[in-house]
């Protein structure tokens, strides 16, 4: 990392990790060489195959699971889209007529945007309320479940604030009620431990990018026996789950990434740098607000309100100190809306502009927290309105 150039917005993408890269460079060479399709029958095929089947144990090992339930595909947004809309299809094949579907207001567009396009067809949408803090409610959630539930889909880390959902409590209460649950573990994987079979759901969620693998994969793995219709047909790849050439090139780097991650030994050492940066800046600048502070959160992400200063004119202002922070998540980047999330957690659409995203990853440094604290600290007071000025908006 260029000593000017810090980075703290790993929520939204990691930079490639030198595990990942030096196995993609390798695979690259082998590539131009020898290399077949994995579903070919001939020697390079089958070289291509046990590669791929290799990367398939090592993602899986990440999270605790058996090779053969894990689906690779382009991404956490097709992951958590093959979830939702392959349990309904099964569904519908067994019922003939659409069930009930639980989220919670703080999950990811790749979660909400499907479950309410299934309440566009006739299905029925609970949406869970969450507290101050972004947790939803135990007895919320299972006052929710009813007979004709189908699927309980709900996050283990919110991408914006860090906060963790008690997503073994959720699945043992839909455990209760024969409901079937999906987890979008995207943000959870590699910076806490992640185990399916503690967890006890059906479906989870992963992307490579986020744990510092490439771009353009992920995977989903679905319980052995759950209830599941493939979206796309074609070919037998994947166990018929998810047809078309599997990205070898892409798993290989996806799966360095995972055992990387999983010999890496450095979440605390990430959260005491995280906690470390939150009560400097709360010492110099009493003003400053952290949401979801109260309640566990994965330990590499800070949401901060600075009251009365764009948030916009803030990441700018700090990218230009050679700083990369967030006002949130990067898939909403550029658009007008409200984060979903904050507003959802009650925080006022003037609180919600003054928000930032700060997202530390496993190359974050004292030095690079030394130099975050300096400059947000400089920036914010440059920025802060004055009593006056806070006033004249205040009446606007």
């Amino acid at each position: 990392m260029d000593s000017l150039r810090l980075y703290f917005d790993h929520n939204a993408t990691s930079p490639l990790c030198p595990e990942a890269r030096d196995a993609m460079q390798a695979a690259l060479t082998a590539a131009s060489e020898r290399w077949g399709n994995p579903s070919s029958p001939h020697r390079f095929g089958h070289e291509a195959r046990v590669a791929l089947e290799e990367a398939r144990s090592d993602v899986a090992a990440l999270i605790g699971a058996e090779a053969r339930d894990v689906v690779f595909v382009s991404g956490g947004t097709e992951a958590d889209n093959l979830a939702i809309h392959g349990a309904a299809r099964a569904w519908l094949a067994a019922h003939r007529l659409p069930g009930h579907l639980v989220t919670t207001a703080v999950e990811h567009p790749a979660v909400l945007s499907p479950c309410r396009r299934l309440a566009d067809e006739g299905w029925r949408l609970t949406v869970l309320p969450v507290d101050h803090d972004g947790v939803v409610d135990l007895d919320d959630a299972g006052r929710s479940l009813t007979s004709d539930t189908m699927l309980l889909s709900v996050m283990l880390a919110n991408n914006e604030t860090g906060t963790l959902q008690p997503v073994v409590e959720l699945a043992a209460r839909a455990r209760k009620t024969g409901v079937l649950v999906h987890t979008d573990a995207v943000q959870a994987v590699g910076r806490v431990p992640v185990d399916v079979e503690r967890l006890g759901v059906d479906y989870l969620t992963l992307s490579a990018h986020k744990i510092g693998g490439p771009v353009g994969i992920g995977a989903l793995w679905m319980k052995d026996g759950a209830p599941f219709e493939p979206l796309l047909t074609g070919g037998s790849q994947e166990r018929r789950r998810r047809p078309g050439t599997e990205p070898l090139l892409l798993a290989i780097g996806f799966a360095a990434a995972a055992r990387a991650a999983r010999l890496r030994a450095g979440a605390d050492a990430i959260m005491a740098l995280r906690d470390r940066m939150e009560r400097e800046l709360h010492a110099r600048s009493a003003w400053i607000r952290f949401n979801g502070g109260g309640r566990p959160r994965v330990g590499n992400t800070s949401s901060q309100t600075w009251p009365g200063i764009d948030n916009e004119t803030l990441v700018i202002r700090l990218d230009l100190a050679g700083i990369a922070i967030s006002t949130g998540s990067a898939c909403s980047t550029g658009a007008s809306r409200l984060s979903h999330v904050l507003t959802a957690m009650g925080r006022s659409a003037d609180e919600i502009g003054s928000t930032i995203r700060v997202s530390l990853g496993p190359a974050t440094t004292d030095t690079h927290i030394d130099a975050l604290i300096e400059s947000l600290t400089a920036v914010a007071a440059d920025l802060r309105p004055t009593g006056e000025v806070a006033a004249s908006r205040a009446k606007r």
